[in-house]
């Protein structure tokens, strides 16, 4: 019995990490980037001959990756998208995904972005990138209010979120609060705050939360912070657009 409850958890680890794709050009750029690991191939029964799906194939062959056929219903079962899918999906193994319980495991220092219903896909692709290249060690995005991992995310992101540790969490507040417990300091974003972001004296485990792009940080997180700051606007601009704020945070 605990050897079946290992073995369960031990799977359920690992398809946290998976991400399914779709799309013939997204799984053909994914399949051909050898710094992707991948899990399994999916192609429709139904598929017309084309150039492109033996492309798949012979590239699946190449690196031994297992290809699954099959019907029209269950393809879209797991591309959960049947009008997008053009009859393909790939399973993409996400090696930096996980959670806050494993990440402070690992981490005694960090700087983390978390987004508070970022719904741009192409934001959400360059904040991955700006974090990728800057000083920030994971992004914390919610499951749920929030655009996710997607093909649009992966192209925007220009391959980093391949790169980029990201934890999950179903409820970003409970997430925080858990930091929190860790002596983490929480900054949100707002345009309105008298702190500068530039001068204020971080400690070595911080995150900042990134609000949606018209509304902001939520109340319930805004309460939640221990500051506020903002990016000081000249000649009457309101604010940034939120990728440029992560970029911004990510070069301190």
């Amino acid at each position: 019995m605990m050897q079946d409850s290992l073995e369960y958890l031990e799977k359920k680890s690992f398809f946290d990490k998976v991400l399914t794709i779709y799309g013939r050009n997204a799984v053909l750029e994914a399949l051909e980037d050898t710094a992707i690991t991948i899990h399994k191939l999916h192609l429709c029964t139904s598929n017309k001959d084309a150039s492109v799906l033996e492309t798949m194939k012979k590239i699946a062959q190449q690196r031994g990756i297992e290809v699954a056929y099959l019907d029209k219903q269950s393809l879209s079962r797991i591309s959960k998208n049947a009008k997008q899918d053009q009859g393909v999906a790939l399973d993409i193994v996400l090696e930096f995904f996980g959670d806050e319980k494993s990440f402070l495991e690992q981490h005694s220092t960090y700087h983390i972005l978390a987004l508070d219903g970022i719904n741009n896909p192409q934001n959400l692709g360059m904040i991955i990138r700006s974090a990728t290249a800057g000083a920030i060690d994971a992004i914390l995005l919610p499951t749920k209010g929030s655009t996710q991992i997607s093909p649009l995310v992966i192209k925007a992101s220009v391959g980093t979120l391949f790169k980029m540790p990201i934890i999950k969490t179903s409820n970003l507040k409970k997430t925080l609060e858990e930091f929190r417990k860790h002596n983490t300091d929480i900054y949100t974003l707002n345009a309105n705050a008298k702190s500068n972001y530039k001068e204020e004296n971080y400690s070595d485990k911080v995150i900042f939360v990134l609000g949606n792009e018209s509304d902001g940080v939520s109340k319930a997180i805004e309460k939640l912070s221990d500051k506020s700051i903002s990016i000081p606007m000249q000649r009457g601009v309101e604010s940034l657009n939120v990728a440029v704020t992560a970029s911004l945070l990510a070069f301190l």
